[in-house]
């Protein structure tokens, strides 16, 4: 999608929560440290790393995504050094991050370079839309930008992984994350 196309999109869309796989994995933050949100759209995962403490960068393509990312920032008193970055271009540079938080944005080739930005000991929160389809979620179509099942697992493999969860199509399909992995994964 266009950095215009996103634009549009983030113009007067309403700001969610952090997600789930953080929300859930607070406790294995860092006391400090740098963190970035990655592919952040309208930074709620960066608004809440710099709410625990981190020193936050919020990268996205959409400047009108990182405009309002600024905005919330300061409005909350926080410090966010948020910027228009293609990240698949412009990836991490190597062991520059304590943290990084994906959610929601899947470029499988952007792995090895995410897994390298790591410092040791450093953690990956990843979390994005999986193949198997629950009626009512919206998922991307494009199987490009979503996960096989398992897959992230497989992603992440060089990482030590302190969580994982992908309740694909078994039970209560009301309950639990659906169409969704989220993994926690941590450099040696």
């Amino acid at each position: 999608m266009s950095a215009d196309l996103w634009n549009q999109r983030y113009a007067n869309a309403a700001h969610g929560e952090a997600a789930w796989v953080l929300h859930e994995h607070t406790h294995l933050l860092p006391a400090q440290g740098q963190a970035l949100d990655l592919a952040c759209g309208l930074g709620a995962n960066a608004l809440f790393l710099a709410e625990c403490g981190l020193s936050v960068s919020a990268w996205d393509r959409s400047s009108v995504a990182i405009e309002r990312v600024q905005a919330a920032a300061a409005e909350r008193g926080l410090s966010i050094a948020a910027s228009v970055r293609d990240v698949v271009l412009e990836p991490p540079a190597a062991a520059s991050f304590d943290v990084i938080v994906v959610t929601h944005f899947l470029a499988r080739e952007l792995f090895p370079a995410l897994l390298a930005a790591l410092r040791p000991g450093g953690l990956l929160f990843y979390q994005t839309f999986t193949a198997e389809r629950i009626e009512g979620l919206d998922t991307p179509s494009n199987p490009d930008f979503v996960l096989a099942p398992n897959e992230l697992l497989h992603l992440c493999a060089p990482l030590r992984i302190r969580a994982y969860r992908e309740d694909g199509l078994t039970g209560d399909l009301t309950q639990g994350i659906r169409a969704r992995a989220a993994c926690v994964g941590q450099k040696t």
